[in-house]
């Protein structure tokens, strides 16, 4: 439990709720930067939320990732955020995301190991930030609108424009108010959100509206910073809910001095024998749906995908070397501006598609408004021809003041402060779950838990074993066999009764972890009978060989976690990748064979 003054001091973020739609506009199904990267990228759902949490020792920097669903198409989108203090705002950076998720997206894969046999056996080688956290269904909140006085309105304590959005915070009112509010001032109303609201305005919270100014595109959309004092993040994940998708997908990042954990969300370790590890992982979505809402964690817990130093973090393209906006306040016209663009590298051309791609995504936006062309000409003319580019271009539309401040604003602050946090912040750690519409009934907090181990092991590798009689086998990374009788498939091992969580624990701020479920040694069990029935499982050490080593198989492919797994791996005593290499029995017996033919066409 927390007293109401550390409640005041709980930073709230999110719950960004889309309240307002209009005419359709074109939108980018990823939006140009909303997705992960990595090894190999992650199908993200759109509608899901990444937030980036910045702790000091008074104050709390949250860095929101906006996203929407491009099948809206709508021309403004408007959010929704409750926060307990007036913030100061600031544009983010969008690469920051970008490299965060791409450093520490985890991946699964295997090698493959095949016993010598002497032939080719055509082996496989392949509650809230209150005390309740509460949300009562079954209640609901009548507005009394049918009088003649207006219900009272919020005061906006602050309005202003910040990179690509309007913002405005609102202090007080009654939901009556709020709701009116927003609808006068274009923001459309949404009825399920009354009763969240009175939540959050009863627990003392302002609310911040934000929304795309008219002459903005969704290409301008961006990440908006919001720095205030408290200690502990909160994601008010209650508001989301009456746009939420089942499952949504939350990834919640934090640069501090520390690993930090949910302090009222439970921590779950995965099954790894729930995980289809011949397919790369890509069940792990609904692993770790199925983990989180077991009994214990209840649809609020969290598996951690990274816990270490921050240093991994790529620093490529936060700041361009050459990038400078007081260049472009000079810029006479269309064509120095274009010049420009080329000069200071905002494009460049992919090498390995040849299409000519902007550094930071953002710049397509400003492109398109300070230097349009007609539709058929495309940013690509920009890198193979410039001249012709910028005759293309509307030279009544070029403001070189204006670009400039916008280029500063949005994408030169933005990278220099990205590249102060990283050298100010150690430690990075990256949290992950999915909650439906019905679990968001408490908003999840987050504390500083640093005596707790790093968890730094972002590929996961197993070893699919062959042997000669046709036996297969699989080594999961902590050292467990699993007797695999088709070894293209990942077996279904006691799916009625296989748990998908192997422990289910708490987190406290300081101290080791409570494990309050603990299916360890019923998944034991139940891998036992699996190949007591289906086995042997077979371990590489147990085949009659010398020596030697375990080759690369399959690759990885780029999921989400490795929660509940270790470094640890089998050992082989034999190596053939794709059933070509053959041990020294065999290759003796093919000098033999190859002799003798030799001998025999001599003789001929």
């Amino acid at each position: 439990m927390h007293d109401r003054m550390t409640l005041r001091g709980c930073a709230l973020l999110v719950g960004l709720t889309c309240l307002g739609v209009a005419a359709p506009r074109p939108a980018e199904a990823c939006g140009g930067t909303f997705c992960d990267s990595g090894p190999t990228s992650m199908p993200v759902d759109q509608t899901g939320e990444t937030l980036l949490f910045v702790l000091d020792e008074t104050h709390v920097e949250a860095h929101i990732q906006i996203q929407y669903d491009p099948e809206t198409n709508a021309e403004q989108f408007a959010w929704v955020v409750p926060v307990t203090a007036l913030p100061e705002f600031s544009v983010g950076s969008q690469r920051l995301f970008t490299n965060l998720l791409g450093a520490t997206v985890p991946s699964y894969g295997w090698s493959s190991w095949s016993e010598p046999c002497g032939f080719d056996t055509g082996g496989f080688d392949e509650g809230g930030c209150d005390e309740t956290g509460g949300f009562d269904d079954g209640g609901s909140v009548k507005l009394d609108v049918s009088g003649p006085e207006e219900p009272p309105a919020p005061e906006v304590v602050l309005a202003t424009t910040v990179g690509a959005f309007e913002v405005f915070v609102l202090d007080g009112g009654t939901v009556a108010g709020v709701m009116q509010w927003l609808g006068d001032n274009g923001f459309a109303q949404d009825p399920a959100a009354a009763p969240i609201l009175e939540q959050y305005l009863a627990e003392g919270h302002l609310f911040v509206a934000l929304r795309l100014t008219a002459e903005a595109g969704v290409g301008e959309i961006h990440p908006i910073t919001l720095r205030y004092p408290g200690s502990e993040p909160c994601v008010p994940i209650r508001l989301t809910r009456i746009a939420a998708r089942d499952d949504m997908e939350i990834r919640a990042l934090f640069l501090a001095d520390g690993r930090v954990s949910s302090s009222n969300y439970r921590h779950v370790t995965l099954n790894p024998l729930r995980l289809d590890w011949i397919g790369q992982g890509a069940d792990y979505r609904e692993v770790v749906t199925m983990a989180v809402d077991e009994p214990g964690a209840d649809g609020h817990a969290f598996v951690t995908e990274y816990a270490g130093p921050s240093g991994l973090v790529s620093r490529t393209d936060l700041l361009g070397a050459t990038w400078d906006s007081a260049q472009f306040l000079r810029a006479a016209d269309s064509t120095d501006a274009t010049s420009l663009l080329v000069e200071q590298e905002h494009y460049r051309i992919d090498v390995a598609t040849g299409d000519c791609m902007p550094v930071n995504p953002l710049i397509d936006g400003l492109v398109a408004r300070y230097l349009p062309t007609p539709p058929e000409i495309s940013t690509q003319l920009l890198c193979d021809d410039p001249l012709t580019f910028a005759a293309a271009v509307d030279p009544t539309a070029w403001n070189g003041p204006a670009f400039a401040a916008e280029l500063e604003d949005r994408i030169i602050a933005p990278g220099v402060h990205a590249n102060e946090l990283l050298d100010a912040w150690p430690y990075l750690t990256r949290l992950y779950t999915t909650l439906s519409p019905h679990e968001m009934t408490q908003d999840p907090m987050f504390h500083a838990t640093p005596e707790l181990p790093e968890q730094t092991t972002l590929r996961w590798l197993g070893t699919r074993n062959s042997f000669c009689d046709g036996v297969s086998s699989f080594g999961l990374p902590d050292g467990r066999l699993v007797a695999l009788p088709d070894p293209a498939s990942w077996p279904a091992i006691a799916p009625e009764s296989m748990p998908w969580a192997e422990t289910v624990e708490y987190l406290p701020a300081m101290g080791a972890p409570v494990v309050e479920v603990d299916h360890r040694d019923a998944i034991a069990s139940l891998l036992a009978a699996w190949n007591e029935e289906h086995g042997p499982a077979r371990s590489p050490s147990s085949a009659a060989c010398d020596g030697g080593t375990s080759s690369g198989g399959s690759g990885t492919a780029a999921t989400d976690s490795g929660a509940g797994l270790d470094e640890t791996r089998g050992s082989g005593c034999g190596c053939r990748g794709s059933g070509s290499d053959l041990g020294g029995t065999a290759l003796m017996v093919l000098m033999i064979a190859a002799m003798t033919r030799r001998s025999g066409l001599h003789d001929a």
